[in-house]
């Protein structure tokens, strides 16, 4: 009853990597890229921990790896899965590293214009006047909202700064931020 399996069963129940590749370059086969990706998951997410420093954005970037792990393996000639796999985990890492410093140095951009078109928006006022506009406006915000926006604009803390000083979730944090923004533009625009 008991046999002992021959190399070639023991190969279709763990393919190689390399095999996997194959199968899913050839034909499209989620479920074994699906079992190939399985398999390094723990290494991407130690990756992406490395770099990221946040577990949150850490399984979100294993998830995104994944998606474009769909696209690029189908147009990349792949010797070494696991080291291509381990450099489009660092690669996607540091763009997403550089995206967050470049949507933090636009927001503060974004904000300053903001004030700028205000200012000269009522020529009647003065600097000072709109000055204490804005700190009113400010004040008037839901509390979760005037704390980030605060945190982000006036101290110049990043999000994840702001998320272990609040204790709010990362999305929560963007939300806010993003919300109060609107609102003090609002405000404003209605002196």
């Amino acid at each position: 009853m008991f046999f002992k399996r021959g190399k070639k069963d023991h190969k279709t129940d763990h393919p190689t990597d390399d095999e996997l590749v194959k199968i899913y370059q050839q034909h499209g086969d989620m479920v074994q890229l699906g079992k190939l990706y399985q398999r390094y998951t723990g290494l991407v997410f130690a990756v992406c921990m490395k770099y990221l420093k946040d577990e949150d954005d850490s399984k979100d970037a294993v998830m995104q790896i994944f998606e474009k792990l769909c696209v690029s393996l189908r147009e990349h000639e792949v010797h070494n899965f696991k080291s291509w796999l381990h450099v489009l985990t660092k690669n996607h890492c540091l763009m997403w590293l550089r995206s967050q410093k470049n949507r933090h140095h636009k927001d503060i951009q974004e904000i300053n214009l903001e004030k700028n078109v205000e200012f000269t928006y009522h020529p009647h006022h003065n600097n000072e006047e709109d000055l204490e506009n804005l700190k009113a406006a400010i004040l008037s915000l839901p509390a979760a909202q005037k704390q980030c926006i605060e945190l982000f604009y006036l101290e110049e803390k990043c999000y994840k700064e702001i998320v272990a000083i609040t204790g709010f979730e990362l999305k929560k944090v963007k939300s806010y931020i993003q919300n109060g923004r609107r609102n003090l533009k609002i405000h404003m625009e209605k002196l």
